[in-house]
């Protein structure tokens, strides 16, 4: 640690910070959504900080708590020029203490993971990022969100995510520049999914399905709102089906993370999951 430090101070982000947040997550080529930082801060609005030196921010870290026994991390950024410095080792240790308890999430890009695992993270899978390209299908058989009570959208949501978070889950589906379809059976969810626009293209996620066929089908759908451009959706690899989709879209492999736990994770229901809400949040 060198003197600078003596200068280096975190607190907790304002809505406003938050933009500069996902600002530097745009600029590590992580492509958050346009609008991500209004249903991002409605979950946790305590769980995001930005470290400042001499009063100027240089980087940040979130910790979302989802529940007493739950929390994702992520935004783990110093800015280039700080790094190796220790503000990212002060940050990270600001943000673990936040959680307190609680098992602790986040995806982990490959060059950090062996300091995850030196942390206490344990690998529970990899999610592989696939660059698709919009297909010459059209879906009909699908309704607007805005259609499907929210009740039993926040149950359905909350049994393939694993953890409730209806905070979070109201806002994502409203979202401007964005679309959030549904597969129904009579009153029954099959599926549903979300796309937003981003810095670089679409965004799709979640995409939650019974099977192979819906995830397909909501695909199709929700690709309509993508004006062409190329769409990215980060595919769960311990999910078969989820791989078996990538292929079918003929995605193109453009980044990986590995999901990782510090203790149990969520209860969440991968072989429904086609797409991870957000490297982020979870």
């Amino acid at each position: 640690m060198n003197g600078m430090n003596q200068d280096f101070t975190i607190h907790q982000a304002t809505p406003q910070e938050l933009t500069y947040m996902l600002a530097l997550a745009a600029d590590e080529g992580w492509s958050p959504g346009y609008h991500d930082q209004e249903p991002f801060y409605a979950q946790d609005p305590s769980g995001f900080f930005i470290g400042k030196l001499n009063g100027t921010p240089i980087g940040c870290i979130s910790n979302v708590c989802y529940s007493d026994q739950f929390a994702f991390l992520g935004l783990y950024i110093v800015e280039k020029i700080y790094r190796h410095k220790g503000y990212g080792l002060k940050l990270w240790n600001h943000a673990i203490a936040y959680a307190k308890n609680r098992s602790i999430g986040l995806d982990g890009v490959i060059a950090q993971q062996p300091n995850y695992i030196k942390s206490g993270f344990r690998l529970a899978y990899r999610n592989i990022r696939c660059e698709c390209r919009p297909i010459a299908e059209r879906a009909t058989n699908l309704i607007t969100i805005d259609r499907v009570p929210f009740e039993l959208l926040s149950a359905y949501d909350t049994s393939i995510f694993g953890i409730e978070r209806t905070a979070f889950l109201k806002k994502w589906i409203s979202m401007p520049n964005a679309s959030a379809l549904a597969k129904m059976k009579g009153s029954t969810i099959l599926g549903y999914g979300v796309i937003r626009a981003s810095k670089n293209g679409y965004k799709i996620g979640p995409l939650f399905a019974e099977n192979l066929d819906i995830a397909y089908e909501l695909y199709v759908g929700l690709q309509q709102q993508s004006k062409d451009q190329v769409i990215y959706l980060d595919v769960p690899e311990c999910n078969s089906a989820a791989v078996e989709l990538a292929k079918r879209l003929n995605g193109t492999k453009v980044f990986e993370t590995a999901r990782m736990y510090t203790k149990s994770a969520p209860a969440n229901d991968m072989t429904k999951t086609f797409g991870v809400t957000t490297f982020e949040l979870g």
